[in-house]
């Protein structure tokens, strides 16, 4: 059985963080992990003889050191699933558990990075999020994505998935630039959340018609 939280009183101080630019991670999210760094095997060894808490985070410039300034807001999940490979490498799943806003860095502990965490802004993550999404609107423009993209989709199994599960499997997955997903991280609301998704896809769908090439 997978962890509730009751309240982000329950939700530790300090957590690790895992940088990743492009990664996104969301309340109720699952996110899979292919771990073979030193320094994040050693992180997660630790949050697993711990809370199982990682905090998932994008750097603001990536590439700009070792240790890259980072997005002033993350979401952290739990590990629910791993496995070990032959070769020392996990395979995991982090579940979303709410985001955080970090309050300050800590020293690295065996080469990877912590920071202080500041739950209460999010403290409504806890619970299921509902609100009113135009689902007309919405589908129809995926359909317009994904035929640009060359994708296809169950859209009978999308029509029927909740707006919050289908906004977040669809937040983490589409190929969405650093600076989108983190607009889709930060959204205040699941309704904000379902407008910046319709308004990012409208500007893919136009740059894709412009050349009829995917976006890099």
């Amino acid at each position: 059985m997978i962890r509730c939280y009751a309240s982000v009183e329950e939700l530790p101080a300090t957590l690790p963080v895992f940088p990743l630019a492009g990664v996104l991670l969301l309340p109720r999210g699952r996110l899979p992990l292919n771990i073979f760094e030193k320094r994040y095997l050693a992180m997660f060894d630790d949050a697993l003889a711990g809370d199982r808490i990682i905090g998932m985070i994008q750097p603001s410039e990536p590439g700009a050191d070792a240790a890259p300034p980072l997005y002033p807001v993350g979401c952290a999940g739990r590990i629910t699933q791993f496995s070990e490979t032959e070769d020392g490498r996990y395979m995991a799943t982090l579940a979303g558990v709410a985001r955080f806003r970090i309050v300050g860095e800590l020293p690295m502990l065996h080469g990877y990075r912590r920071v202080t965490a500041d739950w209460t802004p999010y403290a409504a993550d806890l619970k299921t999020q509902g609100c009113s999404v135009d689902r007309t609107r919405l589908v129809a423009l995926l359909q317009d994505y994904f035929r640009k993209h060359g994708l296809s989709a169950n859209w009978e199994a999308i029509e029927n998935t909740p707006d919050e599960r289908l906004l977040t499997s669809l937040a983490m997955i589409c190929p969405f630039d650093a600076c989108e997903k983190q607009a889709l991280l930060e959204a205040d609301c699941l309704a904000d959340r379902a407008k910046i998704m319709m308004t990012l896809l409208e500007i893919a769908i136009a740059g894709q018609g412009e050349s009829d090439q995917p976006r890099h």
